[in-house]
């Protein structure tokens, strides 16, 4: 998958109700949710950061040399009981190729599409079209009751036709899940096999966290271009790499990989902003995964339909306020010898219950 656009100016609409908080897994074993402050580190940490760096003098990026920058382009839509489910329709071939399967869920299951939202890279947001041929078009939903979250990659519509999509799926929020999440070898609505949701954050969490000097409570979601990624390799928590792939450097970084942000690395003497000191002090603590390919480092939610706005005064972030941090800043959490990617798909039965921990 390939992120291929870049800052997009969102509209903040005045709709009623629809700020939420993020979905998330809130179990303390959940891999998004462990403290990795003094975890153990590949011991080629050091060399796998400095080959990064190598890249591009900004350290960032895919074939374009990016800085250490926030893409504000997503949406997470907000469901319940009564918002009316639509099925999922497999886009035509000539689009994006065939539709994720066993992967995704079937073509025909439901997918909520709540009556006011946007999908990814749309702006206005609208749910009316995207362009799944050029943008990846995410469409994030998370029904509140059940704690169903639902996620699409490629999305070209939601409306009373069907979401139609080359990837629809679920991730149930009351379960942990094992070391390869829904499937080995099987992706998501990204390409590491990961959720998406609940890895971003938003101008509420942010928000929140400033006023008690706090971190977010979870890890946080990056994207690389695929030549600088580990050719055909991915590590668990991933489920999935891509043969787009195409580092072939042993210190090369593969998908699915954790990096955190040094202890040493002072983060009260990088910003005097409190929001931006939330992020740095999350990524020392639960640090970042590795989960897609493209250009623009990290990833947060749009303001369009949160209370709080990035640009208010008691937040003050842009895009570029993290801009400076190298990949030399962090270190390369353990996660056990890589996999090689085969596509061969084998899902996690639905009704499976992990009830031990985490080994890579």
């Amino acid at each position: 998958m390939h992120r291929t656009w870049g800052l997009i100016g969102l509209l903040a609409l005045p709709v009623s109700g629809i700020a939420a908080p993020l979905p998330r897994f809130t179990q303390p074993n959940a891999i998004w949710n462990v403290d990795v402050s003094n975890a153990q580190l590949r011991t080629n940490s050091a060399a796998m950061m400095t080959h990064l760096a190598a890249f591009s003098s900004l350290g960032w990026g895919d074939d374009r040399n990016f800085d250490f920058q926030i893409d504000w382009g997503m949406y997470v839509l907000h469901a319940n009981a009564s918002t009316p489910t639509r099925p999922i329709v497999a886009l035509p071939p000539e689009i994006m190729g065939d539709y994720y399967s066993p992967d995704c869920d079937a073509p025909g299951s439901p997918f909520p599409v709540p009556a006011v939202g946007g999908i990814e890279g749309t702006d206005p947001p609208s749910l009316a079209f995207c362009d799944a041929g050029n943008e990846d078009c995410h469409l994030l939903v998370v029904n509140d009751t059940s704690k169903i979250l639902y996620e699409s990659y490629a999305t070209e519509s939601a409306d009373s036709t069907g979401m139609h999509s080359i990837c629809g799926l679920r991730w149930d929020l009351t379960k942990t899940y094992p070391r390869y999440g829904r499937g080995e070898h099987c992706t998501s609505a990204d390409g590491a096999g990961f959720p998406i949701a609940p890895l971003l954050f938003n101008a509420d969490d942010v928000w929140a966290a400033a006023q008690v000097q706090g971190d977010l409570g979870h890890a946080i979601r990056f994207i690389l271009g695929n030549n600088r990624m580990a050719n055909d390799k991915y590590v668990h928590p991933a489920s999935h790499g891509t043969l787009a792939t195409s580092d072939t450097n042993p210190n090369a970084v593969p998908y699915g990989s954790r990096l955190k942000l040094k202890q040493s690395f002072n983060v009260n003497a990088f910003s005097p902003n409190e929001s931006v000191r939330v992020i740095l002090r999350t990524l020392k603590k639960y640090g970042m995964f590795l989960s897609d390919g493209g250009g623009i480092p990290l990833t947060a939610e749009s303001d369009a339909f949160t209370t709080h706005k990035w640009a208010d005064a008691d937040v003050g972030m842009d895009t570029h306020s993290l801009f400076g941090i190298r990949p030399t800043d962090f270190d390369v959490v353990e996660a056990g010898d890589p996999m090689t990617v085969t596509y061969d798909c084998v899902r996690t039965p639905d009704d499976f219950i992990y009830i031990d921990s985490f080994d890579f």
